[in-house]
């Protein structure tokens, strides 16, 4: 056979191997068939595309901007607040921690040295940032530690720490007899763990890391509340 002879026979056969690769890739993309159930990414709930704000603070400046505005607390039943009287923070009286959907009213942002006793939830540094407020029909103001400062390195938590839209609007979704309980800071069943995290605060323990099934604690200021979660749903409550 001669070279030229045998060329050829190569090119065919290399011409039929891609053709018939071209032909199975177009018609498996004319006919690409059902994707499995299982592979599917599941379906978003309304909460999953609920906006929720968020500023980035990286310095005080930014910090700045929430006075003269409503914040409402996210991280529930965690930080302690204390008066601020005649200009400056009384540290040694200690009002309580401020539940999770609370409205505060920002007056001013200040920076202050906490002491090195008191626990305000914030890495102190040398000095913090704190928002001054006022609760709704309380004229008396608050401070609560929103950031620390040390030298060049600053940290501000306020996304952490605030809505800065109204939770009822946001989840408005929720049903009303859902907000009422969350609004009492109350457990009810049928509700899902964000909507208890909305009730009785962020600090928690659970026996499992899947969210929506598992049992998970909840500290509410020394009382507790341990709920068990199947499918997203609160299947059984129990408090002491």
């Amino acid at each position: 056979m001669q070279t030229w002879q045998k060329a050829g026979i190569i090119t065919l056969i290399t011409l039929a191997i891609g053709g018939i690769y071209l032909f199975t890739v177009f018609e498996h993309r004319k006919n690409p068939g059902v994707i499995p159930q299982d592979s599917q990414q599941p379906a978003l709930s309304p909460d999953d595309l609920a906006v929720v704000r968020a500023k980035f603070p990286t310095s005080f400046d930014d910090v700045l901007k929430l006075q003269n505005t409503s914040v409402w607390m996210k991280n529930g039943y965690t930080m302690p607040y204390y008066p601020f009287e005649s200009g400056r923070i009384v540290f040694t009286q200690r009002i309580g921690v401020i539940p999770t959907a609370q409205r505060l009213e920002i007056k001013k942002v200040i920076k202050a040295a906490a002491p090195a006793t008191i626990d305000d939830g914030i890495s102190h540094g040398s000095r913090q940032a704190f928002a001054i407020f006022n609760l709704p029909g309380d004229p008396k103001l608050y401070a609560i530690a929103i950031g620390a400062i040390d030298s060049s390195q600053e940290s501000y938590f306020s996304d952490v720490l605030f809505y800065y839209d109204d939770p009822h609007t946001i989840y408005d979704n929720w049903p009303k007899d859902v907000w009422t309980a969350i609004d009492a800071h109350q457990v009810k069943l049928g509700m899902s763990e964000l909507q208890t995290r909305m009730a009785v605060g962020q600090k928690t323990q659970s026996d499992d890391s899947t969210e929506g099934n598992r049992t998970v604690t909840y500290d509410q200021t020394g009382k507790q509340w341990i709920v068990t979660f199947v499918n997203n749903h609160a299947t059984a409550i129990q408090s002491k």
